[in-house]
């Protein structure tokens, strides 16, 4: 039989398709997610990683508690007691070298942390919580949308400074994506307010110069109308800062989350509102998708967009003892 030139540039074309298809086929299964199903679904090690060790972390670890008791497994807590990139990377690589299931994370550096992420990917159920990292292969991201939560406590800041005003800015680090995204929502919110953004300071997990950098920014404005802080142990610290400069009432403050001092505070006066996520939610959901994707693995269908938002609400003077009493039954519930 013999095979004519039309013949074989056919074939050849053929085989061009199935090769290059095939191609496509690899590219699209090396984007998707990588789902690890447990040998032993009954015998599992799962580990919540938080990115400092800030109270705001205790409420979440009773949703994990919670999930335990459910569920009955065991979620280990990992606390990275200096709020370091470097401490938190060497407590994944231990989890990682420890044969673990499931991994969730509070991302400290997501543009640093890239490819560490992608190493412990490779091995386990890596998903994020609190703070992203999108350009990582973790399979989800369970927590809050902080651009909108930054928009929310905008659109307060905008109510409390209705006529314009300067305003300040403190965080652990601006270069995490749960910061850089809730000041970005502050800002789309507050532009054509009149309202200018004087200072923004970062205090690298340091509470007292969490504080100290208040007190500073208030010595060096003498017309400064409002701060604001961005994480949970900022709120304490703006409080103290505001009462011992006699500040209280003059200058005006809308942070975020719940500590318990950020809560005192409203009570006091001496903040006006918080924005709050969700963190019983962060632990309660991280351990479930954890436990749900070891067992299941790939027949596990996964949110839309791989993200779980769990929103945030507005607490102030009317709203504090009703809260307190929530977050109260929530933590004896974990």
């Amino acid at each position: 039989m013999t095979i004519g030139k039309s013949t074989w540039a056919a074939t050849a074309a053929l085989i061009w398709v199935l090769v290059m298809g095939l191609g496509s086929y690899r590219a699209i299964a090396a984007d998707a997610p990588h789902i690890v199903k447990a040998d032993d679904p009954n015998n599992l090690k799962l580990a919540f990683v938080t990115n400092n060790a800030s109270d705001f972390w205790k409420i979440a670890s009773a949703g994990v508690h919670k999930y335990e008791k459910e569920a009955g497994v065991t979620v280990d807590i990992k606390i990275p007691t200096t709020g370091k990139t470097d401490e938190q990377n060497r407590i994944l690589e231990t989890l990682n070298s420890q044969g673990y299931n499931g991994i969730a994370v509070s991302v400290i550096t997501p543009s640093d942390q890239v490819n560490a992420l992608n190493r412990i990917a490779r091995n386990t159920n890596l998903i994020t919580f609190d703070s992203d990292c999108v350009k990582s292969k973790r399979i989800l991201y369970i927590g809050t949308n902080n651009f909108v939560a930054g928009q929310t406590l905008g659109a307060q800041i905008v109510k409390l400074l209705p006529n314009g005003g300067k305003m300040a800015v403190f965080v652990g680090s601006l270069s995490t994506d749960n910061a850089a995204q809730r000041l970005g929502g502050i800002e789309d919110v507050i532009k054509g307010h009149n309202i200018e953004i004087v200072a923004k300071k970062e205090d690298g997990t340091d509470k007292a110069k969490a504080r100290s950098n208040v007190e500073d920014v208030i010595n060096a404005y003498s017309d400064l109308n409002l701060v604001t802080g961005l994480y949970s142990y900022n709120g304490p610290g703006i409080a103290k800062a505001l009462e011992s400069t006699g500040k209280k009432g003059k200058i005006l403050a809308a942070v975020f989350d719940e500590e318990q001092g950020t809560l005192d505070g409203i009570r006091a006066g001496t903040i006006q509102c918080t924005c709050v996520q969700k963190p019983f939610m962060f632990g309660y959901l991280a351990s479930k998708w954890m436990h749900d994707l070891a067992v299941q693995g790939d027949a596990l269908k996964l949110p839309d967009g791989g993200v779980v938002d769990t929103g945030v609400d507005i607490i102030d003077a009317s709203s504090v003892d009703e809260f307190q009493k929530h977050l109260a039954e929530m933590k004896a519930g974990g």
